[in-house]
């Protein structure tokens, strides 16, 4: 291997918008397919959205490892023309097909590469070869949310409320364009360089200009009272999230969080809300107001900007102050 390619990441920084984190330089290697081409219109990282591709696997210098699921591994890699740093999320299609994801991993292409917000992880565009599945991802340098809050146990009101925001401006956007994520949970959350909050996982969303859906689906501490019944549900689910998700930043587990599945979904049909000592009661007045049973009576994400906990504690650039 060449010096080259052994430091090809160096400088990680450049490209990403700020300083780089700890530990993204070491050996390179660049996996050579002639076969991978995209098979989508998709736009080039770090260019204007009119820019068209196609990929294959020699555009990209390969890094580190940032992450492992079930379905593959995401590593951090820089196309080689532009130097634009981006995450490159490799699955493997024996394992999308096992588990019967393939139409779940094509309504995320469908739904994430038409989205354009700060707060929601850009796709720029896909391609793949016979035996693997490659989405080409933003670089969210300050990695997953959800280790953060396991090592700070929970977010002061500041950092909560900044979250809170900046997710109810991204979800607003989404449900203008008659998407409903249906699973924000920490675990589906990433940080950007400069601490802003991004939605990175778009697996269970899906785009509903008829408004009212009926599968169960999400993770079982978000999920809903409506959902949890079998009913039909709409935009509402997000901002029942929402709720669960302000009480875990604060408190540090999910609100209905219980021994066994049934206990759980008894808690969430009675929306059965304890509170440590520690909450504001404007921040009890937040939660309780979006973790309503009746979806309808849900306080609308615009009015969430304007309630009192979020007005006295968000950040405005929807970056939470250092702690």
């Amino acid at each position: 291997m060449s010096h080259d390619h052994r430091s090809a990441l160096r400088g990680v920084d450049e490209n990403v918008g700020g300083g780089a984190p700890r530990g993204v330089n070491g050996k390179m290697t660049t996996p050579s397919s002639s076969s991978m081409r995209a098979e989508a219109t998709t736009t080039t990282p770090g260019g204007g959205d009119r820019e068209v591709k196609e990929w294959k696997l020699e555009d990209f210098d390969i890094g580190k490892p940032l992450g492992k699921g079930k379905f593959g591994s995401v590593y951090l890699a820089r196309e080689k023309k532009s130097k634009y740093i981006v995450a490159l999320k490799v699955l493997h299609k024996t394992q999308l097909c096992a588990s019967h994801v393939e139409h779940q991993l094509r309504r995320e292409i469908e739904i994430q590469s038409h989205l354009r917000h700060p707060n929601i992880l850009r796709l720029y565009g896909y391609f793949y070869d016979n035996t693997r599945v490659f989405l080409i991802l933003e670089y969210a340098a300050r990695g997953e949310l959800y280790k953060e809050l396991q090592r700070s146990k929970r977010f002061s009101e500041q950092r909560s409320a900044t979250y809170i925001a900046s997710l109810a401006r991204a979800l607003i956007y989404c449900h203008k364009k008659h998407v409903i994520h249906r699973d924000i949970k920490p675990e589906n959350l990433l940080v950007g360089i400069k601490g802003e909050l991004k939605i990175a996982d778009f697996g269970w969303s899906v785009h509903a200009p008829n408004s009212r859906r009926q599968t169960l689906c999400g993770t079982l501490d978000y999920l809903p009272p409506e959902m949890v019944e079998g009913r039909d549900h709409d935009y509402a689910v997000d901002v029942w999230s929402l709720g669960v998700l302000a009480y875990e930043f604060l408190v540090g587990t999910p609100p209905f969080e219980a021994e066994g599945h049934s206990e759980t979904y008894k808690r969430i049909l009675r929306v059965d809300l304890h509170f440590p000592p520690h909450i504001s009661e404007n921040g009890k007045d937040l939660i309780r107001s979006l973790l309503v049973k009746e979806p309808s009576q849900r306080l609308p994400l615009s009015r969430l900007l304007e309630h009192p906990w979020i007005r006295e504690n968000a950040s405005p650039n929807g970056i939470p102050l250092a702690e």
